[in-house]
């Protein structure tokens, strides 16, 4: 059984995609950030840098105590390992999967959140900012539109790369983006979008941009 602490962002959404693909038992442990419940002593005990998503898993595989895992791409990785789904057995596939998901922790992940904080959530328009931010968010999805151009998901077979991506790909209009304008990657987004688990995940969750309840910026 995992203890899953989580609230529906792009980072705690992607777990969410894997626990739904593999079903595996657990426990939603619900976060309100906006009640500040991450800053919590209980919380921080599993997730020293307050941020969600993060799990608890109550049966590790060397049979010791519970063993917590913060950050979205370990748990990934974690949750991966130890079901021996959604990421290669041999040695050069694992590494394609590996590659991507740090991509998007990396650069995806951080640059569309600046992105999606200066064009919504900023208490005051900063043009510098949401140009520099939606400018480069476009150029990385047009890496990963240029990546999805002759294989059918981001590693090969869907795996962990693509839950790590594409809920960042979600909010594309509250970050500028025209997903028109990435064939390959529209072509992905409707795939993954069109899986079941995907669908779970994904019920009745609210766009994290709209759900501001302001208009979003424009970029000069």
């Amino acid at each position: 059984m995992l203890d899953v602490h989580y609230a529906a962002t792009p980072n705690g959404l992607k777990v969410r995609l894997f626990l739904e693909e593999t079903v595996i038992p657990h426990r939603l442990v619900r976060v309100d950030l906006n009640a500040g419940e991450q800053f919590r002593p209980g919380f921080l005990a599993i997730a020293p840098n307050n941020k969600i998503p993060a799990i608890v898993d109550h049966a590790p595989e060397d049979g010791g105590a519970p063993l917590s895992v913060f950050e979205s791409g370990a748990i990934l990785l974690y949750l991966a390992e130890k079901t021996r789904r959604f990421l290669p057995d041999d040695m050069r596939g694992r590494t394609e999967v590996r590659q991507w998901l740090f991509w998007q922790m990396a650069g995806l992940g951080p640059m569309a959140g600046q992105c999606g904080y200066f064009r919504v959530y900023a208490p005051e328009a900063v043009p510098f900012a949401i140009e520099r931010y939606t400018r480069e968010t476009a150029r990385l999805y047009g890496v990963l539109d240029r990546r999805l151009a002759d294989r059918e998901f981001v590693a090969g077979d869907y795996s962990i790369a693509d839950m790590a991506c594409y809920p960042w790909i979600v909010p594309h209009a509250g970050h500028g983006q025209e997903l028109a304008k990435f064939e390959h990657l529209s072509r992905w987004f409707a795939a993954v979008g069109a899986r079941p688990a995907t669908q779970r995940a994904y019920e009745g969750v609210a766009d994290v941009y709209a759900a501001k309840g302001r208009p979003v910026a424009s970029a000069r």
